[in-house]
């Protein structure tokens, strides 16, 4: 999750390149859907674009937010209301962008989004820390049940659909914040990771989300599953998350 700043009004921009050029969005193209379609995301090379999204949905790609509640202050158009945004950089910027580490890249692009919002939205927000429920992943009673990659090359991680609507994860030198990060959106909360464990690990979890439950071949739950095929478990508790407040925010002239 991206770093946020403390407190205080910000419309973020994007910081200079080497070159001392803002990384920005060459053309923009923000529309209002048309009803009864679900919403997309597609990324490219030179930008993105998205349907039927609604304003909170851009806000949590902007600003890297795992929950819903971590944004507050939005009008109600901004949940029901829904656009199609399509922006694009020039040569020069997709060329800058691709001399910066993967991390870096990701990060300025989220920072470019923050701007076309601020851009087009005209929005305005400022960052609030406060006490949300979430889930702390400790080691479970039995003890961890998966081990350290020997060998690191190919590191990475897949989210599939299994049989039966059941869901599997298969991580290959996997740190542990990444299946944190991938399970926040299965459990509804952010995930603290209080296992101390530093290693890389190779994981498979396959598990049933609850509106699959109760089926005769449905598998476990994802706490079950944690706990039985990880030696992990999620414990409920409250702790501190940065959150968005927004302060202003416009619907956009379309184009």
């Amino acid at each position: 999750m991206l770093a946020m700043p403390a407190m205080g009004q910000t419309n973020a921009a994007a910081p200079p390149d080497a070159g001392g050029r803002k990384f920005t969005y060459d053309v923009v193209s923000v529309k209002p859907s048309k009803p009864g379609n679900g919403m997309w995301w597609k990324s490219t090379k030179d930008g993105f674009s998205t349907g039927n999204a609604a304003v909170r949905s851009l806000l949590m790609n902007a600003y890297g937010v795992m929950m819903m509640d971590q944004i507050a202050g939005l009008p109600g158009w901004a949940d029901s209301d829904t656009f199609d945004v399509e922006a694009k950089m020039d040569e020069e910027t997709v060329a800058a962008l691709e001399k910066l580490p993967k991390k870096e890249q990701s990060h300025e692009k989220d920072l470019m989004l923050q701007e076309l919002l601020a851009d087009r939205f005209k929005l305005k927000v400022h960052h609030e820390t406060k006490e949300l429920p979430v889930y702390a992943l400790a080691i479970a009673k039995g003890g961890l049940k998966i081990k350290e990659s020997q060998d690191a090359a190919g590191a990475g991680l897949t989210m599939r659909m299994g049989q039966n609507g059941g869901w599997q994860i298969d991580g290959h030198g996997m740190a542990i914040e990444s299946l944190t990060m991938s399970l926040t959106n299965e459990v509804g909360r952010l995930i603290v990771d209080k296992t101390g464990l530093t290693g890389k690990y190779d994981i498979t979890l396959k598990w049933t989300p609850d509106s699959q439950q109760g089926t005769a071949d449905s598998g476990p739950s994802i706490f079950a599953a944690l706990e039985e095929q990880l030696g992990l478990k999620l414990e409920s508790t409250k702790g501190p998350v940065d959150t968005i407040v927004v302060d202003h925010v416009e619907k956009p002239q379309a184009n």
